[in-house]
């Protein structure tokens, strides 16, 4: 289990690894108290699941041989709230997926790398179509 952290003054990173978490275990159908979260976990993570529909469909259309359901839930929760990043919150492309494939490492990756290319390739297409 992930342990959140409950602080107003959160570090950009820090409120989006809560999200990423949060969003992994809504995938799960886990339990999770939101009023253990900050407000502005608490608001994105409900801007996050109130648009989850359309950033999944941006998500479909970039994916090449591959399905959404074939994503591990991890990586799931890492694209979605990246691609919520950069179109919602206008966040810049670069750091947006930097900041995913931080993830990526810490909570995906094994040795190989295979998740973290995985997840740039992806998001780069994502980045690339965005405004189709």
């Amino acid at each position: 289990m992930w342990v959140h952290v409950c602080m107003s003054d959160m570090k950009p990173r820090e409120i989006r690894e809560q999200l990423v978490k949060l969003i992994y275990t809504y995938s799960v159908d886990g339990h999770y108290d939101l009023d253990a979260y900050p407000s502005i976990v608490r608001e994105r993570f409900s801007d996050v699941i109130l648009r989850l529909e359309a950033i999944d469909n941006i998500i479909v259309r970039c994916l090449t041989n591959w399905t959404i359901d074939r994503l591990n839930y991890v990586d799931k929760a890492i694209v979605r709230y990246a691609v919520y990043e950069m179109k919602y919150l206008d966040l810049p492309f670069e750091i947006a997926i930097d900041e995913a494939l931080e993830l990526t490492k810490i909570y995906s990756n094994l040795d190989d790398n295979l998740a973290k290319n995985f997840n740039n390739k992806l998001l780069d297409t994502i980045k690339d179509h965005l405004d189709d």
